[in-house]
């Protein structure tokens, strides 16, 4: 589990400077955001990616690695505007990067509970599992939105976004490290 730590660290790595590079072009104006419309984000990046996994190519010219880090840093900025939510106004990037780190460490936490219990099964699974999973996990999602949130059972929006920054990094982690 040693390993899982390092490489989820280092992947914790990339995803933060990329975001704090962006903060540093567009500011926060994606506190604008309802989670709502950051889960159809996460949607079209995770379906991007399905579709360059089905269609072996991507016209484009970027290929998978870059949105599974979006599709990271969309969870965590739907977990801050469910906690904040929505506003116009700009954040100041200390308290912007103070939520970022706060909820990729609670992401990671998550992550080594979970990787005990299922003994590391994610590294015997395949990248395009990772894909539907999110996929599903977006589709759960979206019916508790039209919910208003509410569940009879099962978790909240927050768990499935959770769970969507996990299955980007272990992706990430492969096509870092290998298989």
């Amino acid at each position: 589990m040693a390993d899982t730590e390092k490489q989820y660290d280092s992947v914790i790595k990339i995803c933060t400077d990329i975001f704090s590079k962006k903060m540093k072009d567009y500011g926060t104006a994606w506190r604008i955001l309802r989670p709502k419309s950051i889960t159809d984000q996460i949607f079209i990046k995770a379906n991007r990616i399905r579709s360059i996994e089905e269609k072996k190519e991507s016209l484009v010219g970027e290929g998978i690695y870059p949105e599974f880090i979006g599709i990271v840093n969309y969870a965590i900025m739907g977990l801050v505007q469910l906690q904040l939510g929505p506003s116009d106004e700009k954040m100041d990037e200390d308290k912007t990067m103070d939520l970022y780190n706060h909820f990729f460490q609670e992401a990671r936490a998550l992550m080594l509970k979970k990787n005990h219990d299922y003994d590391e099964a994610w590294r015997s699974m395949r990248i395009s599992s990772y894909t539907d999973l999110i996929l599903m996990k977006i589709n759960r999602t979206k019916q508790i939105e039209d919910h208003q949130g509410k569940t009879l059972i099962s978790e909240g929006i927050d768990a499935n976004y959770f769970d969507m920054i996990n299955y980007s990094v272990f992706a990430l982690i492969k096509l870092e490290f290998g298989e």
